[in-house]
């Protein structure tokens, strides 16, 4: 069985295949090694940010000094709420009205942080889901191909059809390898995600609490 040769007799069906799957494969590695990168920078800021904040009496010096700690800026929507403050604390407006004013604020920035946190998993769950579709349809596009030769070919033997099918198999191969790194990454990486969202949820929360207060 060799791969190689199957690839340099394949038609343009199956050179499109391989080729999207080797895309699939570089775009996943590349955003995995990103987001580890990523999400360990983030769980970092998150959780000195926000115990450096808590050790300040007032929201404002607070925010200042949580910044000195969120280098990746994941903080910084939320952060940037304190920084408003001294213009939705309005002395005419009542307290329901300045508390539904900092949830739509708050809930705003953590919308935005959440979607900082999520970014590549949708290529990573694409990917997961149909890289192994892709490697069936060069498996089954590359058995025709080699039966269609074949049969062109005359007699038909055993050791004939073996090679050729053998070799298209190895597609199907590709596209769960390619596939099960994204969806591992993915489930651990949302996993992470869910547990800094959160700790990102319950800080909001209090943060509402201390700017009414």
């Amino acid at each position: 069985m060799d791969f190689l040769h199957y690839f340099t007799q394949a038609d343009a069906v199956a050179l499109v295949v391989v080729l999207t799957l080797l895309a699939m494969s570089v775009a996943s590695w590349v955003i995995i090694l990103v987001k580890v990168v990523a999400l360990r920078a983030a769980r970092v800021s998150i959780t000195k940010g926000v115990a450096i904040f808590w050790q300040n009496a007032e929201p404002q010096a607070g925010a200042i000094a949580a910044q000195a700690f969120d280098r990746g800026r994941w903080l910084a929507p939320l952060l940037s709420v304190i920084a408003a403050d001294n213009v939705v604390d309005n002395p005419t407006r009542s307290t329901s009205q300045k508390n539904a004013r900092y949830t739509r604020l708050l809930r705003d920035a953590k919308h935005q942080i959440q979607t900082q946190l999520e970014y590549g998993q949708i290529v990573l769950a694409t990917v997961g889901a149909t890289a192994p579709f892709v490697g069936l349809l060069g498996t089954v596009w590359g058995i025709y191909h080699a039966l269609f030769t074949i049969a062109g070919a005359g007699a038909i033997t055993i050791d004939k059809v073996a090679g050729p099918v053998g070799e298209a198999l190895v597609m199907t191969a590709a596209g769960l390898a390619v596939a099960l790194p994204a969806v591992l990454a993915y489930n651990l990486f949302n996993r992470h995600i869910h547990q800094m969202v959160i700790q990102i949820d319950g800080f909001a929360y209090d943060l509402r609490e201390a700017l009414l207060g």
